[in-house]
């Protein structure tokens, strides 16, 4: 049976995974308070879980892009939503600061090779000016997800099963309800493998792609082939390559100081908003307009780019760089956050910056898809993610020294390792507030750009 289009239902399936992902991820901070009171686990033990995640998944991203690239897409996809799905399904079983810090760190593991499985699907089944489009529906997947969690597991954690379903509560014992809430999550990911496995292959090996539809793939890999400089059909490039590559290092640092603005919205807003503009623990679900925004952002970035390379002919690489050109002069919008009274001009001016900040992200994403070898583009992807993570680490700590009136003990390993490197700027920032973030995000972009630009990120190279 042929199914036209079939390209966009593989995406469909990509979007859902990444909605899972997120999902997974969001159960802890969503139940962190009730978590914390059933397991005993103090601010510190939290933030201890919270940077094993984070170590775990700048590991996986060094390792998983490989991994896809021996394994496939098709298995190397359901390799990892399966780990990261029995990971999260086997929180269940936590019962202090090691166990739940264990649990988490296998799902770090496994939760960072969806995104290279996910490039790597956008390369084998979309043509050059979709690219960029196609990432940005399956990056709107994570914040649907980081949206709905919340509405899903807090309802579960709070569902008397004691007395509703008894045998469930005596099953988990103490805290029924989110382990419920752990469990369930994880199971919905072992669910989503049943149509990956059953319909996801290569485009000429799909029993359900049609004949215009594989046209339209060979003949964008033929004008792909065909341009000069044109690396994308090159075999795959060893680990030196992949190293000494001043596209890849680029990239990597476009994400490292870019990403940063995106992780700030998504680990501190919550908290800006409450200090700074009063809004108490219920008021908080106004944070919606900052996922429904970057979810607006991730479709407006690749269809806008698409839309040049189809209507007026422009090449992908200058297509990518003239989209984040214009985010990056948008985002100066950022200071005028902090200098605004009132929750509606607040929000707004937000989500005009996120939109910019999604809309940066997706087409920089587009460019490693653009400019690196499809036999290795796993590895290559996961490599400059890794950057991401970085740059979300040091982003975390930067803003925790800004909103602290005095100097305190890091908490956790990670921040004593970030505190040891970066201790003088630290210490030169103490105390001066979100203000000072917001003023330093309204140029990174702009940095980056110039980065990118003068590095000539736009000119394919090896």
């Amino acid at each position: 049976m042929k199914i036209p289009n079939f390209r966009w239902l593989i995406i469909t399936l990509v979007f859902l995974a990444a909605v899972l992902n997120y999902i997974d991820r969001q159960t802890l901070s969503a139940l962190a308070p009730t978590i914390q009171h059933d397991l005993g686990l103090t601010d510190r033990d939290y933030g201890n879980i919270v940077n094993i995640f984070l170590v775990a998944y700048t590991l996986s991203y060094l390792i998983s892009g490989r991994m896809v690239d021996k394994l496939g897409t098709r298995l190397g996809m359901a390799v990892f939503v399966a780990f990261w799905s029995v990971s999260n399904m086997l929180t269940t079983a936590a019962h202090g600061v090691r166990s739940m810090g264990f649990f988490r760190f296998m799902l770090g593991l496994g939760e960072a090779g969806v995104w290279p499985a996910a490039s790597k699907s956008i390369s084998e089944w979309f043509p050059a000016r979709e690219r960029a489009l196609a990432i940005g529906v399956y990056t709107m997947g994570s914040t649907v997800g980081a949206t709905v969690a919340p509405y899903i597991v807090i309802p579960l954690a709070a569902f008397p099963f004691a007395t509703r379903m008894p045998l469930v509560s005596n099953l988990f014992g103490e805290g029924a309800g989110w382990r419920m809430a752990f469990f369930l999550t994880g199971l919905a990911g072992l669910l989503w493998l049943v149509p990956w496995l059953l319909v996801y292959r290569q485009p000429r090996q799909s029993r359900f792609a049609t004949g215009g539809e594989l046209k339209l793939l060979d003949d964008s890999n033929a004008e792909e082939a065909a341009s000069a400089g044109s690396v994308v059909n090159e075999p795959a490039w060893g680990w030196k390559k992949i190293f000494s590559s001043r596209v890849v290092w680029l990239l990597l640092l476009g994400r490292l100081v870019t990403d940063p603005a995106w992780y700030f919205f998504q680990f501190w807003f919550p908290k800006f908003l409450h200090s700074e503009r009063g809004l108490d623990q219920s008021q908080l679900t106004i944070t919606w307009i900052v996922y429904a925004a970057a979810g607006a952002g991730s479709i407006a970035g690749g269809w806008l780019s698409g839309a040049l390379i189809k209507k007026r002919k422009t090449a992908p690489a200058a297509s990518r760089l003239w989209i984040m050109l214009g985010c990056a002069l948008v985002m100066p919008v950022s200071i005028a956050v902090v200098n605004v009274t009132g929750m509606a001009p607040t929000m707004a001016l937000t989500a005009i910056i996120i939109v910019a900040a999604l809309a940066w992200l997706i087409n920089i994403s587009s460019r490693v898809v653009d400019v690196v070898p499809k036999a290795c583009l796993g590895t290559v992807f996961s490599i400059v993610a890794a950057g991401s993570t970085v740059g979300g680490i040091i982003m975390n700590t930067l803003v925790s020294a800004m909103v602290s009136p005095s100097a305190s003990v890091p908490v956790g390993f990670l921040d004593r390792a970030v505190y040891a490197v970066f201790g003088p700027v630290l210490r030169a920032v103490q105390g001066g507030g979100y203000t000072s973030w917001f003023w330093l995000m309204a140029f990174l972009h702009l940095a980056a750009w110039l980065m990118l630009y003068f590095g000539r990120i736009h000119k394919i190279s090896k």
